[in-house]
């Protein structure tokens, strides 16, 4: 079916071949450790319950639901998200169900400082505590601003009980004065033309209450679809889900499909681990290329899968973007909106068009196999969603993801190419350092900054310790007095991250970083940078003897966080080509039930 929101009739709780699925019975499931005993522990749970107005037949001998919703006031991405979780309660109370709403970190965009990326791993942790800690059988998990797609989910995974993603589903598409507006896309636009008198004052301040017109996530192929189609495609979510409109009248009956549909997994027995493959990463992988998805995605699929006991690698990301070009016609790669996408098929029009490349054998939430659910899936604008024959971006012109080594990045760093400056991707430039934020600020606007249009921009201490977090740094403003000289892209490195929505020569992810000694800590202004992106290279040109004596020399920064939840942070994340997630959660190692006395 090619309508996420309507009901899928019996496919959705029967297996490919039509037969029931079932294989659990009440007395099987977790709840009942709280619900059904006899001993004084039952019956306060059951008097408890029922404190709440809840009559005994409402919540006995019923699966029981979570529904860990990531509202907040301060969220816009998912400030619906509230009422969607009215309509979650819907679909398991006529699935017979039990669902309790729990609610966890928010992570939305923009309002937390300094980074949404240093609290993913939080988030993780509470989804699956969360889920542990109560008589929980099964959840779906209301998102989709970018981390918290891959913090619930990777929660979800560990924890391995039933599972369905709800996407918080895109904004409404954005007009000012007959152009289109994307969410972030267009902000560092118009950001800067006020700073070359091309709009007013006026202007921008119009442009605040105009651009987003909606709830829901970003409108453009930023981190928030990427990561919830990425996810769609693995079979986590109702095939099509990821471009559902927030507004659109069907994210309700989306969100209640899910809590219905939550249920019948739950007597299925259908977890993550059960849908979660090879063949599911693979599908997963394709989409991102296809999409022209955000480069954060490679941090978060990489600790998804590590999660699962899944391997994925930079090197399997490049293998992929080497084979599929971009084909959704999107910002900031191409040149519609997610509503656009929504009406020309989705996800589902654009997988059936990737062909080969997508394993329909692969299992889904719904019950049934990728191929099934995409089946009959048709595309209805072919300018929006491409062919392999007539990409957005051929390959030849650019890439989803190109991975760079070097004696600058041995662990890797990454860029979109798909979205830079084809005639920068072979540079060699004189490097420009900054040591932060604060001192690029200070300097990137100075009218005597030694800086042309070939200086290479570089900050540091922007990676996960460095930063801390990894903040969305990596896409350095071009400086006002370039920019007045008509210059709309420079070479910049560093071991930060850029949002999505972003576009521009940039190098980001540099592994490892300079706040743990990486050779990025090593650089210094002048030194000649040379970016070999057909080769894959990403070097300082030094000899190695010189990059040995400042490495003898280089100490250590000293944190500034001695104690929080950042300290702990710190201690514990790894490095962006590993996943950036805390080196005691990953894995597969069983965690016991807690005990009930």
């Amino acid at each position: 079916m090619t309508s996420p929101e309507n009901t899928r009739d019996t496919a959705a709780t029967q297996d490919d071949a039509g037969t029931t699925a079932a294989r659990k019975t009440i007395d099987d499931l977790r709840s009942q450790r709280w619900f059904a005993s006899d001993d004084i522990r039952g019956f306060a749970h059951r008097q408890r319950t029922q404190q709440m107005g809840m009559r005994r037949e409402e919540f006995m001998g019923k699966p029981v639901i979570g529904i860990i919703n990531t509202w907040s006031d301060v969220s816009p991405c998912h400030a619906h998200l509230r009422d969607r979780a009215q309509a979650v309660k819907r679909g398991v109370w006529q699935a017979g169900g039990y669902p309790i709403e729990l609610p966890a970190l928010s992570v939305g965009e923009v309002m937390v400082k300094p980074t949404t990326m240093l609290y993913r791993n939080f988030l993780a942790m509470e989804t699956e505590e969360l889920l542990r800690s109560h008589p929980i059988d099964g959840c779906v998990l209301l998102g989709g601003c970018d981390k918290s797609t891959p913090g619930l989910l990777m929660g979800a995974i560990s924890m391995d009980i039933p599972t369905i993603f709800c996407p918080a589903g895109p904004m409404s598409s954005g007009r000012w004065r007959g152009q289109v507006t994307g969410a972030g896309t267009h902000t560092k636009t118009f950001w800067n033309q006020l700073q070359t008198g091309a709009i007013t004052k006026d202007d921008w301040i119009d442009l605040e209450s105009r651009m987003t017109r909606s709830h829901g996530t970003c409108n453009t192929m930023g981190t928030a679809s990427t990561m919830t189609s990425i996810v769609d495609a693995m079979g986590l979510s109702p095939t099509g889900a990821s471009s559902v409109p927030a507004a659109d009248s069907g994210h309700p009956r989306l969100a209640s499909w899910c809590g219905e549909r939550a249920v019948a997994m739950v007597w299925e027995d259908l977890k993550p681990s059960d849908i979660l493959s090879p063949a599911s990463i693979r599908n997963g992988l394709a989409t991102y290329m296809a999409l022209g998805g955000s480069t954060n995605a490679a941090i978060h699929l990489i600790a998804m899968a590590r999660r699962a006991g899944l391997d994925l690698s930079l090197d399997d990301m490049s293998a992929a973007a080497g084979e599929i070009p971009v084909l959704a016609n999107l910002f900031p790669s191409g040149g519609y909106l997610m509503e656009d996408f929504h009406f020309a098929g989705g996800l589902p029009a654009l997988l059936n068009k990737l062909g080969a490349h997508i394993d329909g054998a692969a299992r889904t939430v719904e019950g049934r196999s990728l191929g099934a659910a995409l089946d009959g899936a048709a595309c209805h604008d072919d300018d929006v969603i491409r062919g392999l024959d007539n990409p957005v971006v051929p390959l030849s012109a650019g890439r989803t993801l190109a991975l760079l080594r070097g004696n600058l990045a041995p662990d890797g760093a990454i860029m979109k190419t798909s979205a830079a400056d084809p005639e920068r991707l072979n540079h060699r430039g004189p490097a420009l350092v900054f040591e932060g934020p604060a001192d690029m600020a200070a300097r990137i606007n100075d009218p005597d900054l030694d800086v042309t249009a070939d200086t290479v921009l570089v900050l540091r201490n922007s990676g996960p310790v460095g930063g801390p977090g990894m903040p969305e740094w990596g896409n350095l403003p071009i400086p006002v007095k370039l920019l007045k000289q008509g210059v709309t892209d420079m070479v910049r490195i560093s071991d930060g991250r850029m949002s999505g929505t972003h576009a521009g020569t940039c190098v980001l992810h540099i592994s490892p970083e300079a706040a743990v000694g990486g050779p990025l800590a090593l650089l210094q202004t002048g030194d000649m940078v040379v970016l070999d992106v057909p080769g894959g290279r990403i070097d300082i040109d030094l000899p190695e003897d010189e990059l040995a004596r400042r490495r003898a020399a280089w100490q250590p920064p000293v944190s500034a966080y001695r104690r929080s939840f950042t300290a702990l942070y710190q201690k514990h994340v790894s490095q962006a080509h590993e996943g950036c997630d805390f080196d005691f959660l990953e894995g597969t190692d069983p965690v016991p039930e807690p005990p009930i006395y």
